[in-house]
């Protein structure tokens, strides 16, 4: 399976995973010049960005642990684009969520409010 087949797949199962949790899709793999979220995603009142890794080995860290500040930080001007071309959005409470899938994608980690924006 190539490794763009394997992320969609990913992507699949975690969307999956999320509304048997009770969120709502809002929308998948949205652009804009500063980058990528996977989901968007509505849990009750608040709107929820999610980032979703798959790592099959842990030898170089959890699939988690791969969101780091730079990945963060581009996150964070994405949705920023997102709401601003949504301004009807722009005082509903917003996270950032990771689900990390491990392995052979059995293993689905939530990671709610995985890191603050404002930091």
């Amino acid at each position: 399976m190539s490794a763009i087949n394997t992320g969609k797949d990913a992507e699949a199962r975690a969307c999956c995973y999320l509304q048997a949790q009770g969120l709502q899709l809002v929308q998948r793999n949205y652009h804009s010049r500063r980058g990528e979220i996977d989901l968007i995603m509505q849990d009750k009142d608040s709107l929820v960005f999610i980032e979703v890794r798959y790592r099959r080995q842990s030898r170089f860290g959890s699939a988690a642990e791969s969101v780091n500040r730079h990945k963060q930080s581009k996150l964070v001007a994405c949705a920023s684009h997102y709401i601003q071309t949504n301004p009807e959005l722009a005082r509903q409470a917003c996270r950032f969520d990771v689900v990390s899938i491990d392995g052979n994608m059995n293993s689905i980690d939530w990671i709610k409010n995985a890191f603050d924006a404002w930091n």
